[in-house]
């Protein structure tokens, strides 16, 4: 017990240190106005933290979220600060409860009142802050384990403080209703699988729920992982739509895309390539020049190797290995994956593809 006493006063020593130097510094001027509904989290069985957010704002992802692997994620809008990205990070890095670091953030921001914003820390602790001079309706929703999650808003309390929480939070500014931030939290809380998947289900119930009453415009979502991103970096899942008129729906697309092109397969989606398959394949590469003989729908050697090939070319890199891995000599069945072949034949029939010529 004495030794995890002095550790936590460790740590707080450490965070009020970094917290007095973060007081001299002044914030930074004329902040954007980012309208907003956002929602940041910390998913418990992974330990991923992330931000999804929707604004009539362009390019949302440059300014409202941020994420660091093992050390906490938030989003910072409404005149958005960015001070409270950088430097919360940097609080929370050196142990500072998601309460604590929004705690000196606010203390030393003389437009405090302005601001929203949204915090957790990579234990799973949340906190919110919504500024008294927020435009309305403005509020936010908080996780509370085992209970209904927080309501933080003019006709709830809770403006002008750190309201504290777990596992998530989920806030907004101009909207149409308190029903967005209410919806949002209804959907994470009931939504399965990663968390990136939780995160947009929030913000698509948000959006039908009223959303920002000025529009859309912009969207973003990141999800952080140590070394899980593409060639080992943190962010898993880093999406952006910077500006478009369905942004949420275009999120879903590219979210769908994102998994595609930078997940392993599902050893459940790897299906036999039947003779049928394997002509159909022949036919759209004999008219995308990527095989030249008849379509036999023979499944040998050269067809593993085209569709190796062909895999790599689309960039379905991520989906390569069970395939490559087969051996047909030692009686192998050859593989494709379902989502893949399905986007193949979709890319073939919209004619979203180019010949492939020489070198």
């Amino acid at each position: 017990m004495l030794g995890r006493a002095l550790t936590v006063s460790v740590v707080a020593l450490a965070a009020a240190a970094l917290g007095a130097q973060l007081a001299g510094r002044a914030p930074r001027t004329a902040s954007p106005l980012v309208a907003t509904f956002s929602i940041v989290a910390h998913d418990e069985a992974t330990g991923d933290l992330g931000v999804a957010v929707q604004s009539k704002f362009p390019n949302v992802r440059a300014v409202v979220p941020w994420a660091r692997a093992g050390v906490g994620a938030v989003a910072t809008q409404s005149f958005a600060e960015l001070d409270y990205g950088i430097d919360g990070l940097a609080l929370l890095a050196r142990g500072a409860t998601a309460e604590e670091a929004l705690a000196i953030l606010a203390r030393r921001d003389p437009g405090r009142e302005q601001r929203q914003v949204g915090i957790v820390d990579a234990r799973g602790n949340a906190a919110t802050w919504t500024g008294a001079e927020c435009f309305g309706w403005a509020g936010a929703r908080i996780g509370r384990p085992g209970e209904a999650p927080a309501a933080v808003g003019p006709e709830a309390g809770g403006i002008g403080r750190v309201v504290a929480g777990r596992g998530y939070t989920a806030q907004g500014n101009i909207l149409v209703s308190a029903e967005t931030v209410a919806a949002m939290a209804r959907a994470f809380e009931s939504a399965s699988g990663e968390l990136s998947e939780r995160l947009l289900a929030a913000l698509v119930a948000g959006g039908r729920a009223g959303g920002d009453r000025r529009g859309e415009q912009s969207a973003a979502l990141l999800v952080v992982r140590e070394g899980a991103g593409y060639d080992g970096q943190d962010n898993f899942v880093d999406l952006s739509v910077y500006d478009h008129p369905t942004p949420i729906a275009e999120l879903e697309r590219l979210h769908r895309m994102n998994r595609l092109h930078f997940r392993g397969s599902d050893p459940a989606d790897l299906i036999p390539v039947t003779p049928e398959i394997a002509r159909e394949l022949q036919e759209i590469w004999r008219a995308r020049g990527f095989y030249s003989g008849a379509a036999d729908g023979v499944v040998d050697a050269e067809l593993q190797r085209i569709l190796v090939d062909f895999l790599g070319w689309e960039n379905y890199d991520t989906r390569i290995a069970p395939v490559a891995a087969v051996d047909l000599a030692a009686g192998g069945t050859l593989v494709i994956d379902r989502e893949v072949l399905d986007d193949i034949r979709r890319v073939f029939r919209e004619g979203l593809w180019k010949p492939r010529t020489p070198e």
